[in-house]
């Protein structure tokens, strides 16, 4: 190698040193927090690990752009033989000891190193810069059969997302190379897009079935979930209108018990009047009673005042 190239080798370093360092993994766009050893992403790993044991059985696995060494740990804890690389030192330098040894700095553009059953690149090719990608890919599909590849459609403002391709681009991409999307693989526990390409040797017309059984079994399963939602948007509907009579219903019951307290306080009312009535009706017997006695007793007394006044006048 000229003096050049190590020169230019090394500057190339210090820039990733730069973009990939501690702040990069402190701030680190993925979500859950930084990217660091904790539950979060521990246990992210961990059930990437079981998955790929239990779907793909891999004896070796190589982890590209493996960063901390998560994904290589929790499959060594499951008896894979498994190692990685990663383009910066400072996620090198955190790898737990358990697994420093089989975790080296190393860029994708440089070959793999050996044969391996399967090899993974999670979120790691739309960091490569386009004028390199070819390369990176060539060393991917170099390093064995079956490829694990997760790379974003989207976040394009990751600010170390210099490649960010829809997901038919790099099928595309893995496709000139003899390698093909296992449409029957769901590895949604890695991420919604990734997928599984494996190196096939086969004619045109058994890749043709291949896919397009997938996509008729993918268009049926649309139809139905398209359906089911349908159904339920019609049960929701059904239940929002059965709300609104309940509501009614809630609003005339309230509006009955308004009345009745109403109705209860009126009662109230009417049976206070009812004994004013009675009272005055006494009151008034009483005095009937009085205005009878002084009619029967007024003619007695006027005929003794009358008898009186004769005495008085035969006295004189």
């Amino acid at each position: 190698m000229s003096e050049q190239a190590t020169s230019s080798g090394t500057a190339r370093q210090e820039d990733l040193d730069a973009e990939y360092g501690q702040a990069y993994y402190l701030n680190y766009w993925g979500g859950g927090g930084p990217y660091e050893r904790n539950e979060h992403w521990l246990r992210f790993f961990g059930t990437v690990a079981d998955g790929i044991v239990r779907d793909l059985q891999p004896s070796t696995v190589f982890d590209a752009g493996c960063a901390m060494g998560f994904l290589v740990e929790a499959l060594r804890q499951r008896g894979v033989e498994a190692s990685g690389a990663d383009v910066s030192e400072y996620a090198i330098s955190q790898v737990h000891d358990s697994v420093a040894a089989h975790c080296r700095v190393a860029s994708l553009t440089e070959p793999l190193g050996g044969r391996y059953d399967l090899v993974t690149c999670i979120e790691v090719l739309e960091h490569v810069p386009p004028d390199e990608i070819d390369r990176a890919i060539d060393n991917l599909c170099a390093a064995g059969d079956r490829l694990l590849i997760s790379t974003t459609p989207g976040d394009f403002g990751e600010p170390t997302h210099f490649n960010v391709q829809p997901p038919e681009n790099w099928a595309a991409k893995f496709a000139q190379r003899g390698f093909f999307r296992d449409p029957e693989q769901d590895l949604a526990y890695v991420s919604p897009w990734a997928a599984l390409y494996v190196r096939r040797e086969e004619p045109v017309a058994d890749t043709v079935r291949r896919y397009d059984r997938a996509w008729w079994r993918l268009r049926r399963e649309a139809r139905e979930v398209r359906e089911s939602l349908l159904e339920t948007q019609a049960k929701l509907a059904e239940a929002e209108e059965r709300n609104v009579v309940r509501e009614e219903l809630e609003e005339a019951q309230e509006e009955i018990l308004r009345l009745r307290d109403l109705l209860v306080a009126k009662d109230t009312e009417l049976g206070s009047a009812k004994g004013k009535v009675a009272e005055l009706e006494d009151h008034r017997m009483r005095i009937a009673g009085v205005k009878h006695r002084l009619a029967t007793a007024v003619p007695g007394l006027r005929t003794l005042i009358g008898a009186a006044l004769r005495v008085m006048r035969s006295g004189r």
